[in-house]
């Protein structure tokens, strides 16, 4: 397994070991990690707080993103596909796209590489995750 994705399935797991939602996600630049962050609505009481835009919160001010590249544990939403997208972000790898389908098609229509690794680690992740938090899950998604 590439050396980033694991580092974002650890991501994951600090949240759910948090009591948070299991999404991890790293910011690339240089073949280096400059950010890191996990899924906090839960930690943070923050509906925003989603595992991409905490790390892209940590990575601070990169300057230009169009070399970076962001890792996430599931195909972002629409939410931090429009922070992809707003920063310049041009490539994104998702761990797995099975149990929630994320906004692919919304990025790839503003020119980014969306490659879907279908990673049965980060599946199993989020099935485990749902089948004991459904409730949660459905808030999360906002499908309440």
């Amino acid at each position: 397994m590439d050396e980033f994705m694991k580092a974002a399935i650890d991501e994951a797991k600090k949240g759910q070991n948090e009591n948070g939602i299991p999404i991890g996600s790293v910011l690339v630049l240089n073949g280096k990690i400059v950010g890191r962050g996990h899924n906090k609505r839960v930690q943070d009481n923050d509906p925003v707080t989603h595992a991409e835009i905490d790390c892209l919160r940590n990575a601070g001010r990169v300057g230009n993103y169009k070399n970076t590249v962001l890792y996430s544990t599931l195909m972002p939403c629409y939410l931090c596909a429009g922070a992809v997208v707003q920063f310049g972000i041009k490539k994104v790898y998702a761990g797995e796209s099975e149990t929630f389908s994320g906004a692919k098609e919304f990025m790839e229509s503003h020119g980014v590489e969306v490659i879907d690794l279908n990673n049965d680690e980060c599946k199993n992740l989020m099935k485990e995750f749902i089948e004991k938090n459904p409730k949660l899950w459905n808030e999360d998604i906002g499908e309440l």
